[in-house]
């Protein structure tokens, strides 16, 4: 299955509290919960090009799946980790306390983010 194509953000769940323990200031919470986002993808075997487009802001990620990878999250800061592909639907990885899942049923893409703690409780 190819995750190749333009997604349109339809709805998000648990954003606030999510963009809170991700360490983002109130005011750019509030900005951005009601931003549509738009996430294009182009794979080519297993390297994904991730290119998410929030109002003004662009996001670009680049990965291989199963290989360490350098990738930008929603706060400018570079991580790096590996994304794992879980059957041919579901691309998975784990930084810090944060865990993502982005799987594609369809022409539907969906992503759940959760950090199993807050950012700024960490030393």
């Amino acid at each position: 299955m190819s995750f190749s194509g333009k997604y349109q953000l339809q709805s998000q769940e648990n954003f606030e509290s999510f963009m809170k323990a991700m360490g983002l200031p109130e005011e750019l919470i509030q900005k951005g919960k009601d931003l549509k986002s738009v996430t294009e993808i182009v794979q080519n075997g297993k390297h994904f090009k991730f290119t998410i487009t929030t109002g003004s802001k662009v996001m670009q990620n680049e990965f291989t799946v199963g290989e360490e990878s350098e990738l930008e999250t929603m706060t400018g800061e570079k991580i790096k980790t590996v994304v794992q592909l879980e059957g041919n639907n579901k691309l998975v990885t784990t930084f810090k306390n944060i865990k993502s899942v982005t799987e594609l049923n369809g022409d539907i893409i969906t992503n759940v983010s959760w950090c199993s703690e807050p950012v700024a409780s960490r030393a």
